[in-house]
């Protein structure tokens, strides 16, 4: 075990028996472990070098929140001289086992539109930094168009959202996670609980809820029911801005992990590649599960890539 790690742990769960065990992470380059110790499971988590003090207490102190109110893991112990965090390891009984059979989607649903409104009833941190979606695709996409090979459907998509006028907000700023997607999100059994708090800040609420429908693949019912379980009652119709937010979603995250397959060293387009004969959502699942495809390489980033383009789309 290493000392540097044990070392990030509270000191009753340091010693002897304890162990500490890498886990696949995510992509924020922070390092994220299994600890056994006292006979429990804890996870714990060290940012990456170079974060900011202030940035990082910021996303701590939203986590906590989130924690505190049950969307969360809840967090046991916070280093801030490590930037290093111990919260509860939950047993992930699978989104998909609840979402993914028929007879309980309408209960996976609901559980997870009442998840998110817990998060968004949450106070806002007055340091909490607003998120720019938009400008960010506006960024990425600059650096990708001038040194990468796309085909033309992915700067058609991402052309169209940035030249058309953003629909009106309705709605003040809430706490948003910001990143969810189903690496993100686990079941227990009973809850739903988010992980992963290092881009939460300030959004307006139906990023969150545009997020879990394009990433879950929601049809238009299912995203009703969604939204009705967030607010009480269902909508008439799909608000404006809801439909927007799950192109920008959807564009937004496939510009990227194209951004990720150019650092992982794929070549890009070869001239071949079409709307049509990009796999869906579903099917880049399928691949991605039975191990077909990874999307810690740069052709999985790639495809997912694309996948999302096309789900922007639908």
């Amino acid at each position: 075990m290493s000392a540097s790690l044990e070392g990030c742990l509270p000191m009753d769960l340091r010693g002897p028996a304890t162990t500490i065990t890498r886990m696949d992470a995510g992509l924020s380059g922070a390092g994220v472990y299994r600890v056994d110790a006292a006979g429990r499971a804890f996870v714990l988590k060290v940012s990456g070098d170079g974060e900011p003090l202030a940035d990082w207490r910021r996303k701590r102190g939203m986590q906590k929140l989130a924690a505190d109110a049950g969307v969360a893991p809840r967090v046991f112990h916070v280093d801030e001289g490590e930037r290093a965090v111990v919260s509860a390891f939950v047993v992930d009984r699978s989104i998909w086992s609840i979402y993914g059979d028929p007879r309980t989607r309408e209960t996976a649903i609901a559980r997870m539109g009442r998840m998110v409104r817990r998060l968004h009833d949450l106070p806002l941190p007055h340091d909490a930094t607003p998120n720019d979606p938009r400008g960010l695709l506006a960024t990425l996409w600059s650096g990708l168009v001038t040194s990468f090979a796309l085909p033309a459907f992915v700067g058609d998509a991402v052309g169209r959202l940035l030249d058309e006028e953003s629909p009106a907000v309705d709605r003040g700023l809430v706490l948003s996670h910001n990143d969810v997607n189903p690496t993100n999100l686990i079941y227990d059994g009973e809850s739903f609980l988010l992980l992963d708090w290092d881009t939460a800040g300030a959004n307006e609420p139906f990023y969150d809820l545009a997020a879990l429908s394009v990433f879950l693949r929601m049809d238009d019912k299912a995203c009703h029911e969604l939204l009705a379980a967030y607010d009480g009652a269902p909508p008439a119709v799909l608000p404006e801005r809801f439909v927007y937010d799950r192109r920008l979603v959807a564009v937004l995250c496939s510009a990227m992990m194209l951004h990720l397959a150019r650092q992982s060293g794929y070549k890009g387009a070869t001239g071949g590649e079409t709307l049509d004969s990009t796999p869906a959502l579903g099917e880049l699942y399928q691949r991605l599960r039975s191990g077909a495809l990874s999307a810690a390489t740069g052709e999985g980033q790639w495809w997912f890539g694309l996948a999302l383009v096309k789900a922007s789309r639908v």
